[in-house]
């Protein structure tokens, strides 16, 4: 029985036991724009990793892990307020997205013969879950626990029937979970449902693992563990089709730096790398399979994910604008990538693809896991 699927069995085990002491203090971030206040939870292990999240969209707000020499930088972007995350600069830094994160076509869809209409905010199509009341932008409940190898947060969330266009009142839980000995983050998902509605959860979190605030991230070596992935028209849809990597730019089965070929994808409808990558299949016994390994020369830090998710979407930033970030720090443009486990965009629309409807009496269920190391 191998690491990953033992670390996978232990994290859903002790499920039971956990306990509600002598864990992470919640301390005020603020409030929304609506008057909610939104709490920050500090998630700290003895390798010198810590891992801030917030109650409004569940959100990674900082993620410090030490580099090769064992100095701590904050790897991922983000904002010091509330205020920040409620502005026009923030391109969903951290959160949880959904109902359905990446693209809706046209942002309709029809289940057991009724038809819905979403929220039309990127081009023609619907993106990452709405617009108002998506799951980035509302403010979750939240509960700190602890267990023998670590501690994290419990986040809750029901979107109640018709928000944002969804139907169904959809009940979701998200745990963060930080491993005491090891810089290993465990998000696991899930949720339940009363009436059919399409579910595709991931965390749109942005790394330079150079530390937040570095100018690029095209000297970083990008590994995905996929010899497929699902090509796309010109508004990011998926067509249906599902081609091989082999020979395209798109070809990241060996470590390759993600500079080395995305000039070639500038004057494409992508402006870069925008794809969903097609996982390999697990190997035989394992639950979870390697999505993708990131690894930054200087820092010497490497950051491996593992997921039960069948693709995983490669974002290299195209859309930073130099808005200004954590300590006024401005975000160039690719200076940094967003690596999100998940379903095939779109999947509503092609019967091919994995399904991402959730009927009542089930239970949608996701893992990923978040493993740094250094050389």
């Amino acid at each position: 029985m191998n690491l990953i699927r033992l670390m996978l069995l232990g994290l859903l085990s002790f499920q039971a036991n956990w306990v509600f002491a002598d864990v992470p203090v919640a301390e005020s971030f603020g409030k929304t724009n609506r008057g909610e206040d939104v709490e920050l939870y500090t998630l700290e292990n003895e390798s010198g990793m810590v891992v801030k999240v917030m109650t409004r969209g569940a959100t990674i707000v900082q993620w410090w892990a030490p580099d090769a020499s064992g100095t701590a930088e904050d790897v991922t972007l983000g904002f010091d307020d509330v205020a920040g995350y409620e502005s026009e600069g923030n391109q969903y830094f951290g959160n949880v997205t959904g109902r359905v994160c990446n693209r809706i076509a046209l942002g309709k869809f029809t289940l057991d013969g009724s038809d819905y209409s979403l929220a039309i905010n990127n081009g023609p199509n619907h993106l990452h879950g709405g617009v108002e009341r998506s799951l980035d932008k509302v403010v979750w409940k939240a509960r700190p626990f602890s267990a023998s190898d670590g501690h994290g947060v419990k986040f809750t969330y029901t979107s109640p029937d018709c928000e944002e266009g969804y139907p169904g009142n959809l009940a979701i839980t998200l745990k963060y979970f930080l491993f005491k000995a090891e810089n290993r983050l465990a998000v696991y998902y899930s949720a339940t449902t009363d009436k059919a509605t399409p579910v595709n959860l991931t965390n749109h979190t942005y790394f330079n693992l150079g530390g937040e605030g570095s100018e690029t991230v095209l000297d970083h070596v990008l590994q995905l563990n996929a010899n497929q992935y699902t090509p796309c028209d010109d508004t990011l849809i998926p067509t249906g089709e599902i081609a091989d990597v082999a020979g395209t730019d798109l070809d990241f089965r060996e470590p390759t730096a993600v500079g080395d070929r995305i000039e070639n994808l500038t004057a494409t409808p992508s402006l870069g790398y925008d794809h969903n990558f097609v996982l390999n299949q697990p190997e035989s016994g394992q639950e979870t399979r390697m999505a993708a390994v990131l690894f930054e020369p200087k820092s010497g830090r490497r950051l491996r994910i593992d997921t039960t998710e069948p693709g995983v979407q490669f974002y290299s930033g195209n859309f930073l604008n130099g808005q200004k970030g954590k300590g006024g720090k401005p975000y160039a443009h690719r200076s940094a990538l967003c690596l999100e486990t998940q379903h095939y965009p779109d999947s509503v629309h092609h019967e091919n693809f994995p399904t991402t409807i959730l009927q009542p009496g089930e239970t949608f269920e996701s893992t990923t896991i978040y493993s740094f190391s250094t050389e």
